[in-house]
């Protein structure tokens, strides 16, 4: 599904421009002496910084300006605009433990739904030079200025996967360590951390699956047309949509994602 009512080249120069915009404010403060502010209170440390903050404020002004009817929700902000057809989601660092702790896997991420349905999405990493986008059905990975096609691994199956969750320890005991464990047992590789990355591996065709819990809309919406475009399916736990976020499952081809559900079905 595309967003028809927009132009697909307008969307493809416009947002790209932002993201190298706010990348410039990412790459003044990643590896510096950064101070980062604990907004997870009892929930554990959840780091935000100034860079967060600026990032999501330069994206947000500059999605107003061009689209000014669209609404536009960022993790550190809240929502801006009335509800209508169109709602852009802003995740200004997703990844921020990782930005702050020196490592290069995060990524500044923009979404677009249209209605319900998540229909482009960008995943931006400065530092590298790499965007992973999906516009129109295409999925596609530009570094340094160099853009080519994506695909996932359409031959992968569970027993041959490498399997990527940012934190085990996110998983709430019960059904959820014990579907973790039982994908854990089931791969080839089990790999940890990424947040944002593991999935543009996936569409890039060096991964194959990725689990993660508590996700928020901000932190899927982007990548849900990037692994799809790329040949791959997302989805939560039980089949259903994965917009809406929280337990959230990604596969590099329907077989892979099929044998996914099979194996955790006993957990329902």
């Amino acid at each position: 599904m595309t967003p028809t009512d927009l132009d697909l080249a307008t969307l493809d120069r416009i947002v790209p421009e932002i993201l190298r915009e706010a990348g410039e404010i990412a790459l003044r403060y990643f590896r510096t002496a950064i101070v980062a502010e604990n907004k997870g209170g009892e929930r554990g440390f959840d780091p935000v910084t100034e860079a967060d903050r600026g990032i999501e404020d330069l994206i947000s002004s500059r999605l107003t300006e061009r689209f000014p009817d669209h609404q536009v929700t960022g993790e550190e902000r809240g929502t801006t605009g009335l509800d209508g057809r169109y709602r852009w989601t802003i995740d200004p660092i997703d990844g921020t433990k990782s930005f702050v702790s020196g490592s290069p896997l995060w990524g500044i991420l923009v979404g677009l739904l249209d209605g319900d349905v998540p229909v482009a999405g960008w995943v931006h990493q400065p530092y590298l030079d790499e965007t992973f986008a999906a516009v129109g059905g295409e999925a596609t990975f530009t570094l340094a200025g160099a853009t080519r096609p994506m695909r996932s691994r359409q031959s992968s199956t569970l027993d041959t996967s490498v399997m990527y969750t940012t934190f085990p320890g996110s998983f709430r005991p019960g059904r959820e360590l014990d579907i973790l464990g039982r994908l854990s047992a089931s791969v080839r590789l089990v790999r940890y951390g990424g947040d944002c990355y593991s999935y543009c591996m996936i569409a890039l065709g060096h991964v194959d699956l990725v689990i993660e819990t508590g996700l928020a809309p901000y932190d899927i919406v982007p990548i849900i047309p990037i692994v799809t475009a790329a040949g791959g399916v997302v989805t939560g736990l039980d089949g259903q949509p994965a917009a809406s976020g929280g337990l959230v499952v990604a596969a590099a081809n329907a077989t892979l994602h099929d044998q996914v559900l099979a194996a955790i079905a006993e957990f329902r």
